[in-house]
């Protein structure tokens, strides 16, 4: 596959135009002997011509234009909403593998555990009611924290918590080695609810798939120290809203730090806005840099117009 500086790739995306086109100039700013264009400015020979393509949450009718593909570049950690979609069977998707993202993550992991962990929740509603009241301080060493999903993010994750002090435990839905980071780390049902039984602070950071959808509910919450908090980076759907509140208002848990909601944005009336135990964020923990993650595509892409080679790909089933 010589003689790439002809080559057009398609970038297919659900995203509003205003960030397509910052997409798209980002993208063709590292691209090398290659076009990263907006699928309208294919001819038909040329769209049947594609095997690749660059994609942010493409709808279905979007990848069925482009009938003879053979991969797509996700611009994303995160690909169940385009693994959800009715894909050809032959079509291999490569989700966003970005070191600067895991560190972001890590950053954004750290601040809002050191946020629960040094009671800002409780500071803020004290300020509220113009009540001075201090609280003891408890040592980092002294705080347990679980990390849900041992993937590259998990993992870069529990390493800067346990830089930081904290005493930090893995889990996995199957068992993974995490000798690296010389911790604890459980796996399956019976370690998820050993991990939630001993976890002051849990931070979710799981793939949505049909096994997590759901994944905490209130058997699993029930299975937490009471006043212990959760972090959710993941997707909504993993925790169950009801049972959420439930516990919120039971006392069982103390705080929700809530980045990811089933429906985004969040509806204006939901009761997760107002809720004194909850902290709302706009699924900002770590948001794609488009610099580095361009220079990813194009190196990826690269490799594939050189010599064929396709980067790791996602398995379909499982959705990671």
């Amino acid at each position: 596959m010589n003689n790439n500086e002809f080559i057009k790739v398609p970038f297919l995306s659900g995203l509003d135009q205003e960030n397509y086109t910052r997409w798209l100039v980002a993208l063709n700013e590292t691209a090398k002997g290659f076009t990263i264009c907006d699928v309208k400015e294919l001819t038909t020979a040329e769209r049947h011509e594609a095997r690749v393509a660059v994609v942010a949450n493409p709808s279905t009718s979007q990848l069925a234009d482009l009938p003879n593909l053979v991969w797509v570049q996700s611009l994303w950690a995160g690909v169940e909403t385009l693994v959800n979609q009715e894909l050809a069977p032959s079509l291999q998707v490569v989700r966003l593998v970005d070191d600067r993202l895991s560190e972001t993550m890590a950053e954004a992991a750290l601040a809002w555990v050191l946020y629960l962990h040094r009671g800002m929740p409780k500071y803020r509603q004290q300020q509220d009611r113009r009540q001075w009241q201090q609280w003891p301080v408890k040592l980092a060493h002294e705080r347990s924290v679980a990390v849900l999903g041992m993937g590259a993010l998990g993992k870069r994750v529990a390493r800067k918590l346990r830089e930081t002090g904290f005493v930090v435990r893995g889990w996995s839905k199957n068992a993974k080695s995490v000798d690296e980071l010389t911790m604890e780390h459980f796996y399956g049902e019976g370690g998820l609810r050993e991990i939630l039984s001993v976890s002051e602070i849990v931070i979710i950071l799981l793939p949505l798939t049909e096994d997590t959808s759901g994944l905490l509910g209130r058997q699993k919450l029930s299975y937490l120290p009471s006043g212990a908090s959760i972090i959710n980076f993941a997707r909504g759907p993993i925790i169950d809203d009801g049972a959420l509140l439930d516990s919120l208002n039971s006392g069982q848990l103390a705080h929700a730090v809530l980045d990811v909601f089933a429906t985004e944005p969040l509806p204006e009336h939901h009761a997760f806005w107002t809720h004194p135990g909850i902290t709302v964020l706009p699924h900002i923990a770590a948001p794609t840099d488009k610099t580095s993650a361009s220079k990813i595509v194009a190196s990826n892409l690269t490799g594939y117009f050189e010599n064929g080679t396709i980067p790791p790909v996602i398995s379909k089933t499982r959705g990671y």
